[in-house]
């Protein structure tokens, strides 16, 4: 049994313990009120939307509204999985992803190199800009410049590129086999810089006594290349190739309904799962059926988030993975 004087002790701590949090709570309370702001934006566009997700598992009538209307358990999920473009749909978007997976993050490292090279700085600037500018292009302004080069009767490709080699006009809008890589190309020029900046700003941030000593030792340029730069950039490549893994099921709506202006005969190649989605949803009007599509995505991608960070820690150790 403590005694009378430790007790008292006790009390006279726990006593001089609460001014202290208080006045440490007053110190940090500048930091609280910016922090406010922040959190109540990110409460409010990704976490408050969650509570929509028992949309996926009801049949909507907006006479009894969302919570009256009546259950349908996993019946919206079926919409994806009996369709008989499922398997096509699923296709096209896990391999368009993994292709601009692996190209954007080649093509971004290899500009952001190229980039870091550049010792004016008015040059590097500019090529900045350049690099950044397709990135901050509407996909709708996208879509019309490439209509604008591939348009059977005005388009520029047909009437200048192909007629200066005496080739035949080609149909784009309506040969699939194209659009693969049309679509891959339009994806990387307009998405590259974004990646490429953020490879720069690593880039630059590397410590410069780790090239002086690469040089000592008779490196070089390739050799610091890559036992110097594509290490100190790994951290960053691993962070943004799980992000994107995440949204691997995902698609760039603007990009494949978009840019093939929702052209018939390129469907087969064209469609993924958001695409196919937004059509069923116009024609249908059940809403259920996309909340349920959008919930099927999200749980994917999560777990496809957990086992590419678990694999990058059993691969590459804790110290590289992302949590």
């Amino acid at each position: 049994m403590p005694t009378k004087s430790a007790a008292l002790e006790q009390e006279m701590k726990l006593r001089s313990a609460a001014p202290k949090k208080h006045r440490r709570f007053l110190r940090y309370l500048p930091l609280y009120l910016m922090f406010l702001p922040g959190a109540l934006y990110l409460f409010m566009k990704n976490y408050l939307p969650m509570s929509g997700l028992i949309i996926a598992f009801k049949k909507v009538n907006w006479r009894k509204g969302i919570l009256g209307s009546d259950w349908v358990g996993l019946s919206n999920f079926t919409y994806l999985f009996k369709t008989k473009d499922a398997f096509n749909i699923t296709r096209n978007t896990l391999l368009y992803n993994v292709v601009f997976i692996v190209l954007g993050t080649v093509i971004a490292i290899t500009i952001a190199i190229l980039l870091n090279e550049i010792r004016r700085k008015a040059l590097k600037q500019i090529y900045q800009t350049v690099i950044l500018l397709p990135y901050l292009i509407s996909i709708v302004v996208v879509s019309y410049l490439v209509f604008a080069l591939l348009s059977s009767e005005t388009g520029f490709v047909n009437h200048t590129i192909l007629a200066a080699f005496g080739k035949e006009p080609v149909s784009w809008y309506t040969e699939p086999k194209y659009w693969p890589y049309i679509l891959v190309i339009v994806h990387i020029w307009k998405t590259f810089g974004y990646d490429c900046i953020l490879y720069y700003a690593t880039l630059v941030g590397i410590d410069h006594s780790y090239y002086e000593a690469a040089v000592i030792d008779g490196a070089n340029r390739w050799q610091q290349v890559v036992h110097v730069t594509l290490p100190s950039l790994l951290p960053t490549i691993i962070t943004l190739t799980i992000m994107a893994i995440g949204k691997i099921f995902y698609s760039d709506f603007g990009l494949f309904y978009q840019v093939p202006m929702d052209s018939g005969p390129l469907l087969d190649v064209t469609s993924t799962i958001d695409t196919y989605v937004y059509r069923g949803l116009i024609r249908l009007n059940d809403i259920g059926m996309s909340s349920a599509a959008g919930f099927y995505q999200s749980i994917v991608g999560f777990i496809l988030v957990l086992l590419a960070n678990w694999s990058v820690k059993k691969i590459g150790g804790e110290e590289n993975a992302l949590f």
